[in-house]
C-alpha cells in the first residue's frame, strides 16, 4: 500500500458520494445493513464509514445508536452533512486502534473498508475487542477485479497507454477476495463462528459517469496525479472511450460482485 491508497481527500468525497455511491455502494449497503440489523442491536460501531452510505441505511432501517468512524476526516464531514441524525455520532478513528473501551457495542460494521487495513488480523481483533459478549462483526469486501468488469475495462485501458502500470485498483479495493484467506484472518483474530458469502448485483450507469467516478472519485486519482505519463483529464478520457467501446454510447448495466462476511 502506498501513502495515497487510503487518501480520500480534495474533491474525492464529493465525487464519491455523487457518483460512486449510486454506482456500486448503495446496493451492497442494503444487504449489509440487513445483516447488521437482524439482531436488533442497541448500538453499532461503524468503521471506515466513508460518506455514510451504510450509516444512512442503518438509521432508516433500525433504532440503534450509531458511532460512525473513519480515518479520513473529509469523508466524515461529507457524511455528517448528509445524515444529521441525533442517533449518530461521528468520530475520526483508526479501525486498527479504536478509542473505545472493551465490550462497548452490540455490533461492529464495516462497508468496504477492510481491504485498506494494513493488518487485517489486528483490525478484526480490534472489532472483536469492542464487541459485547454475543455481539457480531459484519463487513464486506470486493470480489476480484475481473468479477467487476466495468472496473476491469478501466484498469486495462489505462494501463494500455502508460509504461508504468497504475496498480491501485488491483492493489487495494480488488485485492482481498480469497474467502479462505479471510476465514484464516478471522480465526487468527479469535472468531469461532463466521460465514463468508459471495454476493452479486448490478451497476447501472453510463460511460461518462462511470469513468469519472473511477478516475476522480477514488484514491486512483492520487496515483494518476502522481504519474509522470498521464493526468486525470486524459485518464478520464481514456476510461470513457474504453467503456463506450465495451458497453456502447448509452446507459448500461454491468455486474458487480463482493463478499459479505458475518462473524462472532
Amino acid at each position: 500500500m502506498t501513502s495515497s491508497d487510503s487518501a480520500f481527500v480534495g474533491r474525492i468525497p464529493e465525487i464519491y458520494e455523487e457518483l460512486l455511491v449510486p454506482l456500486v455502494f448503495a446496493e451492497p449497503a442494503g444487504h449489509l445493513a440487513a445483516a447488521v440489523l437482524a439482531s436488533d442491536p442497541h448500538d453499532i460501531l461503524e468503521t471506515a464509514a466513508g460518506t455514510g452510505v451504510l450509516t444512512r441505511v442503518l438509521v432508516a432501517g433500525g433504532a440503534a445508536s450509531i458511532t460512525a468512524t473513519d480515518l479520513n476526516e473529509p469523508m466524515l464531514v461529507a457524511a455528517e452533512a448528509l445524515c444529521p441524525s441525533e442517533r449518530v455520532s461521528w468520530q475520526v478513528a483508526d479501525a486498527l486502534s479504536l478509542p473505545v473501551p472493551e465490550a462497548s457495542y452490540d455490533v461492529v460494521a464495516c462497508q468496504f473498508g477492510v481491504m485498506f487495513f494494513p493488518d487485517k488480523v489486528r483490525g478484526y481483533a480490534e472489532a472483536r475487542r469492542v464487541l459485547r459478549p454475543g455481539g457480531s462483526f459484519h463487513f464486506n469486501a470486493w470480489d476480484r477485479l475481473e468479477a467487476n468488469p466495468a472496473w476491469a475495462v478501466v484498469s486495462n485501458a489505462l494501463n494500455a497507454v502508460v509504461r508504468t502500470p497504475l496498480g491501485f485498483l488491483r492493489r487495494m479495493p480488488y485485492s482481498y477476495y480469497d474467502a479462505e484467506l479471510i476465514a484464516s484472518h478471522l480465526e487468527a483474530a479469535g472468531y469461532t463462528d463466521f460465514e463468508v458469502r459471495r454476493m452479486t448485483g448490478t451497476s447501472v450507469s453510463d460511460a461518462d459517469h462511470t469513468a469519472r467516478a473511477i478516475c476522480q472519485g477514488t484514491p486512483l486519482r492520487g496515483e494518476i496525479e502522481a504519474h509522470p505519463e498521464i493526468d486525470v483529464e486524459r485518464a478520464t478520457e481514456v476510461a470513457t472511450a474504453a467503456l463506450r467501446e465495451a458497453y456502447g454510447d448509452g446507459g448500461f448495466e454491468a455486474p458487480i460482485s463482493w463478499l459479505q462476511v458475518s462473524a462472532s
